[in-house]
């Protein structure tokens, strides 16, 4: 668990199952993900076990956002596709929009980039955005991540790839 100012970060079980359908099949935050979205409790149910196993197997770093105080999730963020010597990770994020533009996702988007460069020892940090996101791109701009251009997201060509090296 990471704990910000006003959030904490912590991980998702099964008392998450309604926050992730909801989180997950918003049709606002699948404009830009390329997904299948989950169209029931069941199939929530059934990534949040996915997550466990593969939290379990350090496959990746998955957070449920809330409000500190709170026990819905209001976003999610990870660190995953570590690359095999473990000095880089890719970031990925969602948070629903009734929360945007509240600083809600900078603060954690800024926690997890200290957890992943000062207690992961990584060297760097990828993030994928849709073209179309200009939220995204802003978000990324402004904590330092650098677009790399001419960078492909292979199978994904509408994405943008950033980039956050350690100095």
């Amino acid at each position: 668990m990471i704990t910000t100012e006003r959030l904490l970060l912590k991980n998702i079980n099964e008392s998450h199952v309604d926050d992730i359908l909801k989180i997950r099949s918003n049709p606002e935050i699948n404009k830009f993900v390329k997904r299948v979205s989950p169209k029931s409790n069941y199939d929530a149910l059934e990534f949040i076990l996915s997550i466990k196993r593969r939290t379990q197997s350090k496959e990746i770093i998955f957070f449920g956002i809330s409000y500190k105080g709170q026990n819905n999730l209001i976003g999610t963020i990870c660190l995953w596709k570590f690359s095999e010597d473990r000095k880089t990770a890719e970031m990925g994020y969602e948070l629903l929009p009734d929360y945007h533009r509240k600083g809600i996702m900078s603060e954690a988007v800024d926690a997890v980039l200290h957890f992943g460069f000062n207690e992961l020892n990584l060297q760097e940090i990828l993030a994928f955005t849709n073209k179309l996101n200009e939220a995204s791109q802003k978000l990324l701009l402004k904590h330092h991540f650098i677009l790399e251009e001419g960078r492909t997201d292979e199978g994904f060509p509408d994405n943008l790839v950033f980039s956050l090296k350690i100095k």
